[in-house]
């Protein structure tokens, strides 16, 4: 007899990671999932059921889901069939880049609303179906940031923080009740929400912040994070290919980088446990040598550094 699918439970996908991991799964061979494919706004939809196609109706279906309010998320699990949710991908972000004298507390909390305890609200919903049937799987979508501090991304980069602690200290309680849970840490991905956040930055005013740092952000930052999504950026469909391997594997890691070009930045902090090495030399090419920067991430990009930095 064959295994009845998984319900996959998805947030934010009306683009990007999330729209493309949608229809990955939905268009499984062996029709091993059912996918609830979920946004805050439904008007956003249509470009996901152009990409679902056949599969739209049949083995996804798209549902409204506000991360950050109890009663959406309660809402939309009214709408899956049980209520029981097999596999859940904390997807939903929001980004914010700038100097941080010109950010407000506001804005900041919106981000750890939506990032970190969006995340958390959804997993206390379907936390207890998953212990009652002893088996569950939970996958969240990080970031290298979470691994480590990147310049002008101070808030985003601290919401990602927060769910890679979060998520490794439940990760040991789960594992007695059979259920999984696993960091995907992506690199710098290609995607309409990067590219508008960066549009946006460079417009911004940011009052409240000195003129040297607004020059650092603008002239430096700016363009040497462009540099690097055109460099080292993967596309979505990379990204959800690593994320479906992660679902379909019978023992999920905690943990997986999808970009190896980018580990070569990540082993820095992990070669030296002082965090200088990491810090210096990401401030010495920023600020002092923004031409070897760039030079750098061409070569990673071509291949010329090894994917894998070992400490000496």
């Amino acid at each position: 007899m064959a295994d009845l699918p998984r319900t996959v439970l998805i947030s934010g996908c009306s683009s990007g990671i999330g729209l493309e991991l949608a229809v990955q799964l939905a268009r499984d061979s062996r029709q091993r999932y059912q996918v609830v494919a979920t946004m805050r706004d439904l008007g956003k939809k249509g470009t996901l059921e152009a990409a679902a196609g056949e599969a739209l109706g049949q083995t996804l279906t798209v549902a409204q889901l506000d991360v950050c309010s109890d009663e959406s998320v309660a809402q939309c699990l009214r709408c899956i069939q049980g209520g029981e949710v097999d596999v859940l991908v904390n997807n939903a972000g929001m980004g914010l880049v700038g100097p941080l004298e010109g950010l407000s507390l506001a804005t900041m909390q919106r981000v750890f609303d939506t990032n970190f305890f969006g995340a958390v609200r959804l997993v206390k919903a379907v936390l207890p179906g998953m212990k009652r049937r002893r088996q569950g799987h939970i996958v969240v979508v990080s970031s290298v940031m979470g691994l480590q501090g990147v310049v002008f991304n101070d808030a985003y980069a601290a919401s990602k923080f927060a769910l890679e602690g979060f998520f490794e200290s439940l990760a040991i309680q789960l594992l007695q009740f059979n259920i999984f849970i696993s960091l995907v840490e992506p690199g710098p991905v290609g995607t309409a929400f990067e590219e508008k956040l960066l549009e946006q930055a460079s417009g911004a005013q940011f009052p409240g912040a000195d003129p040297d740092t607004l020059h650092y952000f603008r002239d430096l930052y700016l363009p040497a994070s462009r540099e690097l999504f055109r460099s080292l950026g993967q596309s979505p469909q990379a990204v959800a290919q690593a994320i479906v391997k992660v679902i379909s594997s019978a023992r999920p890691p905690l943990r997986l980088q999808t970009n190896a070009r980018y580990s070569a930045l990540t082993a820095l902090k992990a070669a030296d446990p002082s965090g200088r090495l990491y810090v210096w030399s990401a401030h010495r090419l920023l600020f002092r040598w923004p031409g070897l920067l760039s030079r750098a991430l061409r070569c990673l990009a071509c291949g010329c550094f090894p994917s894998r930095v070992l400490p000496g």
